[in-house]
């Protein structure tokens, strides 16, 4: 059974930082591509970063230069550091891995950035 447990989010305020981990069981984690996607009231799910298992690393234009996703196969966690943040990152934030043609997805984690 696949599992993907997000934790890390909170409230902070413009120009923080927060750093989301995202702990998988049930895969082969060293072999999936590990996605992190937020979902904003009111808005479609939207891709925020990408790891895959050769060490490729890939990010939404909104978010280059301020996030970096990063992955340690021998915890079977992604994470997410996310640094200047501004209002229009808040969001729900959610980790993604795709296995036999099957997308999973955590509980997701609010994060919330309001002076």
């Amino acid at each position: 059974q696949v599992q993907l447990v997000e934790s890390g989010g909170g409230l902070v305020q413009p120009g923080g930082s927060l750093r989301l981990s995202c702990a998988a069981s049930g895969i082969l984690f060293s072999r999936r591509v590990m996605g992190w996607y937020r979902q904003a009231p009111g808005k479609e799910r939207e891709l925020v970063a990408l790891a895959g298992s050769g060490g490729s690393l890939n990010y939404a234009d909104s978010v280059k230069g301020r996030f970096t996703i990063s992955r340690d196969d021998a915890k079977n966690t992604v994470y997410l550091q996310m640094n200047s943040l501004k209002p229009e990152d808040t969001a729900v934030y959610y980790c993604n891995t795709k296995q036999l043609g099957l997308d999973y997805w955590g509980q997701g984690t609010q994060v919330t950035v309001s002076s």
